[in-house]
């Protein structure tokens, strides 16, 4: 694993970075791994090592840590506390096992990424505990007696927001009768993605709830129940496998008269030899009246009692060995608003081959696990460090990062240690490119070339139109070092080789405006009673394009722009123009669990494209809005497709704010669950109570064929969809538990 053996980078805006080591060794603070040694103390004194954020610290982004554990056996007797913005990596080739010991005490589990303290007051706000990695261990807690009291025997103890990820990890869980065992526990939290996980046993291999979440190729067998959700507003599952299992998921909670459950989405999966599929409480007659919306997609069933029923055991779809192409329970609308509450079968869409694995018989939406490099050679890895780029956040490294790529693209995988690089200029990333950070290495716009709005210009373009190849990003971070208003800061023109799928993408990249030390839009300037001038926090002109010419998968992205200071306490105004760009005309674009937050303009905005599915998506209104009313204090921008709130009255505050989806003059779109939120009108919340905060927050324009909306859950909005400036959904018509949600919204 090349992982421990390339040059580590740094932390340039720690308090002492020539000596804070932001990659670290269990072994090298005397943790064993030979199965027998207590190795609890060790870790934890690798985690924390070098002054983190732990305990009593809200957040920080300048102590970044990368926990490495060489193969072996780990034996674990109390949790092991993930300080702020932590990877704990296993080798990827020799998996190690974390193993929990039989008197495992202390907490809620083996790994545990938000401990609870006195008073039962946890140590990070569940909402912004961002940054957490956890990929590469075989977690065992086989040698815990199976009747061990709930949540003294469980894997990972999971409460934690965006930008985190659990991935490539296998949880071997007692099988015994009366079993009490479970995998993953997460009780609250916003947003995040999990993938590539198996479960053996259990009596929960996941006891689950948040906002929102996405979750990828699982696999659970031999659980009582697989899944137990524990509230949620919204959570696509794709690509999960259940078998031999009492229950598969049970998202019953709540009961039918206070369902917990806003909303859940089960496509592309398998379910054989398990008693019941799901569980559900929800009726025509049950309350909130949008709660408990379930859509199933491409789910095939072997040997499988039942498909769906209510805790008492009534049949809502009967089970067997078929395939459930497309089945819904909620509140239903076809194009013209028409809406229903609806508890059977849904239109089939037709879905366009180029969207589907080619490479499966199920007809699957295509996915793709974050490349790990496994069969690279050491020597095949070159560290941009070593090309002459410093990444301290001080000195240009335009010049060494181009130079690199313009030498090794296509032939070596280019390494960007941890660290932040200052780009004054255009770098251009050939066809061919493979590039990989160290616990998101930041790469930032800055200088006179991206200042001016009114000609902007990208940071990091991928590909020149027309071009066909590979372009592979993981593990980086794109922000700004001051204002850049001019600066696109990634715009993607290449397109996926012919005949190959998932060449271009972007696994664990996420975009950060403002709210951290480096990138000067913080409290000190942009707190909300500083008397500054706006163009001061100006963030970019637009995040992520995704050109005509582009295809792209994308996974497990959060593109913030930043509403506090995680390197602060204060709450800040930082104006970013525009969130995520797609005008791609052929496709295919995937995005699996991505987030945009707080732009002016929109969250996301897809116009002149074919074939995209996305699932889950996730945006929230900037909070300061309408202070200023959309677009200020931009412009629109014919050529970038902006809307110009031409339909909003003069006098109104709350119809001038960021679209949360947009989709313009556009086709065989899939959205596959959203959560499209605005909790503040001027930083004003009584909205919520008022249950008025924005007028509309999706917009449907001149694409009347083949766009589907699957568990749309959004927050305050009148209206939670327009089509062609009309509302066509009403949020009052399908509240749930905190959201409104509606299953299905569909343009045949």
């Amino acid at each position: 694993f090349w992982v421990p053996h390339v040059a580590h980078g740094m932390s340039a805006f720690n308090y002492d970075p020539p000596t804070y080591k932001v990659f670290r060794s269990v072994k090298d603070f005397g943790a064993k791994g030979d199965g027998v040694a207590d190795d609890t103390a060790a870790i934890n004194s690798a985690i924390v090592f070098g002054n983190r954020c732990g305990q009593g610290c809200g957040s920080s982004t300048v102590t970044p840590a990368m926990v490495y554990f060489p193969p072996g056996k780990y034996v674990v007797s109390a949790p092991l506390v993930l300080d702020y913005y932590t990877q704990l990596i296993g080798d990827a080739i020799d998996l190690p096992t974390l193993i929990m010991h039989p008197d495992f005490k202390g907490g809620l589990g083996l790994v545990d990424s938000d401990p609870y303290g006195r008073g039962g007051q946890s140590w990070w706000a569940n909402q912004n505990n961002f940054y957490h990695q956890v990929r590469n261990f075989i977690i065992d807690t086989t040698k815990v007696p199976a009747s061990k009291k709930v949540h003294e025997a469980t894997g990972i103890h999971w409460q934690v927001a965006q930008a985190t990820s659990l991935t490539n990890l296998h949880f071997k869980l007692s099988t015994e009768p009366g079993t009490q065992h479970y995998g993953i526990f997460m009780e609250n939290g916003s947003g995040g993605f999990m993938s590539d996980l198996t479960f053996d046993g259990g009596l929960f291999a996941l006891w689950v709830g948040s906002q929102q979440f996405t979750s990828r190729n699982l696999t659970i067998t031999n659980a009582r129940t697989a899944i137990f959700m524990n509230f949620d507003w919204g959570w696509t599952f794709k690509g999960i496998t259940i078998s031999n299992c009492k229950t598969g998921i049970d998202m019953s909670s709540g009961g039918e008269n206070d369902q917990s459950v806003g909303s859940l989405l089960l496509m592309d999966s398998v379910v054989k030899d398990t008693d019941t599929m799901i569980v559900t409480s929800t009726s025509n007659n049950s309350m909130p009246v949008g709660s408990g919306a379930l859509v199933i997609h491409n789910v095939h069933l072997t040997n499988v009692k039942y498909a769906v029923t209510s805790p008492t055991g009534k049949v809502i779809l009967k089970g067997g060995s078929k395939v459930i192409k497309s089945w819904g329970q909620g509140r239903e609308y076809n194009h013209n608003g028409k809406g229903r509450f609806g508890q059977g079968s849904l239109p089939s869409p037709s879905y366009p081959d180029v969207l589907l694995d080619s490479n499966h018989s199920n007809k699957v939406f295509f996915e793709r696990p974050k490349p790990y490099y496994l069969d690279v050679a050491l020597t095949n890895f070159v560290n941009v460090k070593a090309e002459g780029a410093k990444g301290d956040g001080k000195t240009d490294d335009t010049k060494a990062i181009q130079s690199t790529l313009d030498k090794y693209a296509g032939c070596k995988v280019i390494y960007f240690p941890a660290g932040t690089y200052l780009v004054y200029d255009t770098v251009y990333v050939p066809p061919g490119s493979r590039i990989v950070g160290e616990v998101w290495s930041v790469i930032s716009a800055t200088g006179k070339k991206f200042s001016d709005p009114t000609k902007p210009k990208v940071m990091f373009q991928i590909g020149e139109p027309g071009d066909h190849g590979v372009a592979e990003l993981s593990e980086l971070l794109f922000s700004t070092h001051g204002p850049a208003p001019g600066a696109i800061l990634v715009k993607i023109n290449i397109r996926d080789p012919y005949g190959e799928q998932g060449a271009v993408g972007l696994w664990d990249v996420h975009f950060r405006i403002g709210g951290a030390i480096g990138t000067k839009l913080q409290g000190y300037n942009c707190n909300n009673s500083v008397t500054s001038s706006i163009r001061n926090c100006f963030g970019s002109f637009l995040l992520l394009h995704l050109a005509p010419t582009s295809s792209a998968y994308l996974e497990n992205m959060w593109a913030w722009v930043a509403d506090h200071d995680l390197d602060g306490s204060d709450q800040i105004s930082v104006y970013n123009a525009r969130g995520i760009l797609i005008e791609s005309i052929e496709g295919p674009v995937w995005m699996y669990g991505t987030a945009s937050e707080h732009s002016i303009l929109y969250q996301y905005n897809i116009v002149n494209s074919k074939n995209v599915v996305m699932g889950m998506i996730q945006t929230k209104t900037p909070y300061y809005q309408s202070t200023p009313p959309a677009p200020k204090p931009f412009s629109s921008v014919a050529n970038f497709h902006d809307p110009d709130y031409s339909h909003c009255a003069a006098t109104s505050i709350t119809c001038p704010m960021a679209w949360g989806l947009r989709i313009v003059e556009s086709s065989d779109i899939f959205v596959y669950g959203a959560g499209l939120y605005s909790f503040y009108i001027s930083y004003d919340s009584t909205c919520l109570g008022d249950q008025h905060c924005q007028d509309s927050i999706v917009s449907i324009e001149q694409s009347p064929n083949k766009v589907y909306i699957y568990n749309l859950n959004t927050i305050v909005a009148d209206s939670m969809i327009n089509v062609d400036n009309k509302s066509v959904v009403l949020e009052k018509d399908n509240r749930a538990s905190f959201s409104s949600t509606i299953a299905a919204y569909l343009v045949k």
